[in-house]
């Protein structure tokens, strides 16, 4: 006897079968609860940056949920150089580059890019997960590097950033590996 498929209103995307390897096709799929909590988050966190140092190039004295002290402040953090562009895009392509944008915009088209990638389910997809989130590593472990050995600061948001885009790279790995391993019936 078999399980009767779920009632539709209770899938919240259609699943699609995953492609087989080296297939270009890719189909639309429910992203994971596990990816869409943590680009969810990822993208709530980079919004909440955003609005921080909005906040506070209006108002010096604007003091963010995130601001614990002296040592521990997000909005000193973000309005610092290295809060706009990477602190690089300036000196590689001049302050007018449509590229000097607060990291925070970054961060919202990587979380966004992540969850429509993670709905796809095809091997570019797969790999295009991987190199994005690579691509994020490197920005967290340079910025962190920045944060505690530059600025000698502790940013909430920005440790944990860096733990969701972690999160976000296991996953990516694998989704990249697939169910390799697992013996029928078990």
């Amino acid at each position: 006897m078999s399980c009767p498929a779920p009632a539709p209103w209770l899938v919240p995307f259609p699943l699609a079968p995953r492609t087989r390897p080296g297939d270009m096709g890719a189909t639309w799929g429910f992203p994971g609860w596990v990816r869409l909590a943590l680009c969810l988050a990822g993208l709530v966190l980079s919004l909440y940056a955003l609005h921080v140092k909005a906040a506070r190039a209006r108002d010096q004295d604007y003091r963010a949920l995130c601001d614990v002290g002296t040592a521990i402040s997000c909005s000193r953090v973000f309005s610092s150089r290295w809060g706009q562009g990477f602190g690089l895009v300036e000196h590689v392509l001049g302050p007018d580059s449509v590229f000097n944008q607060s990291n925070s915009i970054f961060g919202c088209i990587f979380y966004t890019l992540q969850l429509l990638l993670g709905c796809l389910r095809g091997r570019w997809a797969s790999m295009l997960l991987v190199l994005s989130s690579l691509l994020s590593l490197a920005g967290s472990v340079y910025l962190a590097w920045i944060l505690f050995f530059v600025l000698y600061d502790f940013c909430i948001v920005c440790i944990t950033t860096y733990a969701i885009n972690v999160g976000l790279m296991v996953l990516s790995i694998q989704a990249v590996q697939g169910p390799q391993g697992k013996v029928k019936g078990h």
